[in-house]
């Protein structure tokens, strides 16, 4: 025999020993059986849902809205740099609510435009000018419903008019129940609400300044209402 057989004799019976003695975990794993694979599918399918809220019962009653914790705010887009916005207090309204037949529900609102505020002195003096609101003109803006539909748990669709400056148009709000009952320190039966539209600004003669700053106007609501006290309902 060859001295390099001689020598590779040796390393060929090492490396078939090793081979021989491989650990069992070092052995490729076996394929996923179909049930296994299936499993983690099944197990998500069969998670329970997440329970549906609880519906809020609101009282039957007149209320009227509290201008402290009522704010409209709206938004828009100026020159596609930045979003805006504006609010709208000192809200009066009334809340007419029917618990048996919420159809029959109404609301109305008056925002005084002496109300409105952007934060920014200069620019409150141009909205209030004939290039936006003509608040010296049509010093206020209004809304009153016209249609209360429910539209799921705590949730409604009120329809209404809406009018500023002068001009009537029909406006949709999607409105969410946020809480009701007795209010803790009016103690009183107390609502209050959320709600979204959106509308076009030019559909009320305030076009100034389209399309460069957006027509589009996102209005955001936030009130609470209370059942006025007896001798409150008198005065």
């Amino acid at each position: 025999m060859s001295n390099l057989s001689k020598l590779l004799l040796p390393l060929a019976l090492a490396a078939a020993i090793t081979a021989c003695s491989k650990p069992a975990d070092q052995a490729a794993a076996p394929a996923a059986t179909p049930a296994e694979t299936a499993a983690p599918a099944e197990a998500a399918a069969a998670a329970p849902a997440a329970p549906e809220a609880a519906a809020i019962q609101v009282a039957a009653g007149t209320y009227k809205l509290d201008p402290t914790h009522t704010d409209v705010l709206v938004q828009w887009n100026h020159l596609g740099f930045s979003n805006p916005t504006a609010h709208f207090g000192n809200a009066d309204g009334t809340l007419v609510y029917d618990a048996a037949d919420v159809t029959k529900s109404t609301v109305e609102v008056t925002l005084p435009l002496s109300g409105l505020n952007s934060f920014t002195a200069k620019f409150d003096e141009h909205l209030r000018s004939a290039d936006f609101f003509d608040a010296a003109k049509f010093p206020t803006a209004t809304f009153k419903s016209t249609k209360v539909e429910a539209a799921g748990t705590n949730k409604l669709t009120v329809t209404g008019d809406l009018t500023v400056k002068g001009v009537t148009k029909p406006v949709v709000l999607d409105v969410t129940v946020n809480g009701a009952g007795e209010h803790p320190m009016a103690k009183v039966p107390a609502v209050g609400f959320d709600a979204t539209a959106t509308l076009k600004r030019s559909d009320f003669g305030m076009g100034a300044y389209v399309p460069n700053v957006g027509d589009e106007i996102k209005v955001r609501i936030t009130t609470e209402a209370l059942v006025p006290k007896a001798e409150e309902a008198k005065a």
